[in-house]
């Protein structure tokens, strides 16, 4: 017999699809959390990649009506508790469950629909982007983390927002090439992508690895089921900021830099050794 359990069932596995289809990093951070907490997290990015899809991949259509639909009906989603939408019924059940407020997935959205008009930004702008598209990401992570517990969500909420945006700030070096020639965007304000120079590549790794610095504490402090699972993505972007780092300049305008799947299993191995061990702090 049907039962709505067999629906929400299929409705996560959608969002485990996506996960696995668009990001195999973010993947491998997924599977290394407690399995109770796999499910959310899937439910979160597959609800961030279908927005981010709109604004990015479906040129030759309406991308404001389709981002303005997407909003309304993740709203009416969480207000009902249900969706036909397989993504957003899932994401509705992880906001309903951990307490997520909309001021973080409405954030989110807001710097998408940035995405569909601004191709430059200043200071304010670059900021406001970030603590949507980033910061307003990692504390939807945080809340189911956390799991009700407020104190430890307060606590950790700066380590969070740092650690989320030092993720998104590598992955405009990583993709600065792409944003610029195929959408016509560059993030970091006041850069010309065309000429840009190392003297500016490193003014903007040290605000990076300022962030990194700033969020790595807040890891050891997670609860154990989420610990690992944060600490390989950590590691992960750090390898590849530090593979950004090792590069000129011409090479990042040339080319997107990856980490190999074998440096990604290396990094899987020493971070379980160090969680086992008791060492993430």
């Amino acid at each position: 017999m049907n039962t709505i359990a067999l629906y929400d069932d299929v409705c996560l596995k959608a969002s485990r699809t996506a996960t696995r289809s668009y990001s195999t990093s973010f993947s491998l951070g997924i599977r290394s959390l407690h399995k109770q907490l796999r499910s959310p997290i899937h439910a979160i990015y597959g609800f961030v990649r279908f927005a981010d899809e709109i604004v990015d991949t479906f040129h030759g259509h309406d991308k404001a009506t389709l981002l303005a639909r997407f909003r309304e009906d993740t709203h009416t989603a969480i207000r009902e508790g249900i969706s036909l939408n397989p993504i957003l019924h899932s994401f509705q059940r992880t906001v309903r469950s951990y307490g997520i407020e909309a001021g973080l997935y409405d954030a989110f959205l807001d710097s998408m629909a940035m995405d569909l008009h601004g191709r430059t930004h200043d200071q304010r702008s670059y900021d406001t982007y970030i603590h949507g598209s980033a910061e307003a990401v990692g504390l939807m992570c945080l809340r189911v983390f956390c799991t009700g517990d407020e104190a430890l969500y307060i606590k950790l909420k700066p380590a969070a927002m740092k650690l989320g945006a030092a993720f998104q700030k590598v992955n405009f070096l990583r993709d600065l090439k792409d944003d610029h020639a195929s959408l016509g965007r560059t993030y970091f304000p006041g850069v010309d992508a065309t000429r840009m120079d190392n003297a500016t590549k490193r003014r903007i790794e040290s605000d990076i690895r300022a962030d990194f610095d700033a969020a790595r504490e807040g890891i050891g402090l997670l609860p154990r089921g989420s610990r690992l699972g944060v600490y390989v993505a950590y590691l992960y972007y750090r390898a590849l900021f530090r593979k950004i780092q090792a590069l000129p300049c011409e090479r990042i305008l040339r080319e997107r830099i990856r980490v190999r799947n074998s440096g990604k299993l290396a990094l899987l191995t020493t971070s379980y050794v160090k969680h086992s061990l008791g060492l993430i702090r």
